[in-house]
Order: C-alpha cells, then structure tokens, then sequence
C-alpha cells in the first residue's frame, strides 16, 4: 500500500523541468566561442612576449659574461665561440645564440627564434664594439612593429 506522501514522491517531474533546450544549450555554446576566440590570441601573445624576454635575458648574459672574459683577457678574441660558451635561453629554450665576429674590441650575439617553438619570426642582435652597445631586432612576425635601435618586446615596438 502507497501512502500520499510517498506517491508524491514517486510522481514523474513536471513538464517545465526537464533541462536545457537546443537554443539555451546553442547559445551557450556560441559565448563560449567568442570568449575562445578572443582569449586564445591574447594567450598566444603572452607566451610569445614570455619567451622574448628569455632571449633578451639570454643576450644580456652572454654580454656579461663576455665582459668578465674581456677585464680578465683584454681582448674578446678566442679560438672558440667568443671566448664563453654559449649560454642557454632559460626555461622554454625557443632562441638558438650565436656568436660572430669576435675580434680585440667587439663582438656581435644573436638570438633567432625557434620554429618548433612559435618564435621563428623572431631575430635579436646585439652588438658591442668600439663605438658602443647596439641593440636590434632584425625580424618579427607580421604585424609587429621593428624599432630601430631596441629589442621590440611587444607587438606595438615597447622597447627593453
């Protein structure tokens, strides 16, 4: 025997309770798209802005560390890659370094971006001679900027 309290329990539920409908579920779905369509290009940005910094951080060091060879040699010259060994880009390793032209009083580093990494685009130089310490950035993707004298850090030319 049913009491009423429990046959209320058992009834089937209401019509207007069944869930989600086909234009609820559509419409969801098409926010989530917009939010994925902006947020990704702005995440792929922050890691390619992430990973410039390795590198300038990388040439910053070769330059160091060549100084200290220089105050101890007097010279930059070497038989081997400009005296140091080439450091590596820290964390992700997306920039190759390459030393070149190491004579007595200079010599000129560059950093050219992986394209197993998303950084092919991507070419830092830094120089240091006689006349100076010269920054450049010899390349980047379509769509950034390119300033003559710095290493462009983000797509609108900011400098560091």
């Amino acid at each position: 025997m049913v009491t009423p309290r429990r046959a209320r329990r058992l009834a089937p539920p209401a019509r207007g309770l069944a869930g989600f409908t086909l234009i609820e579920l559509m419409i969801a779905v098409t926010v989530l798209g917009i939010l994925a369509a902006i947020a990704y290009p702005q995440y792929t940005e922050f890691v390619q802005r992430s990973r410039i910094t390795d590198a300038t951080n990388a040439l910053n060091d070769f330059r160091t560390r060549m100084e200290q060879y220089f105050q101890d040699n007097r010279t930059y010259a070497n038989a081997g890659a400009c005296g140091v060994p080439d450091p590596a880009v820290a964390g992700s390793a997306s920039f190759q370094l390459a030393c070149a032209g190491a004579g007595p009083a200079g010599y000129t580093v560059t950093a050219t971006g992986l394209a197993s990494k998303g950084m092919g685009s991507f070419t830092y130089r830094l120089t240091v001679a006689a006349a100076g310490v010269t920054r450049a950035t010899v390349s980047a993707p379509a769509g950034w900027a390119t300033p003559a004298g710095c290493w462009a850090v983000r797509k609108n030319g900011d400098c560091s």
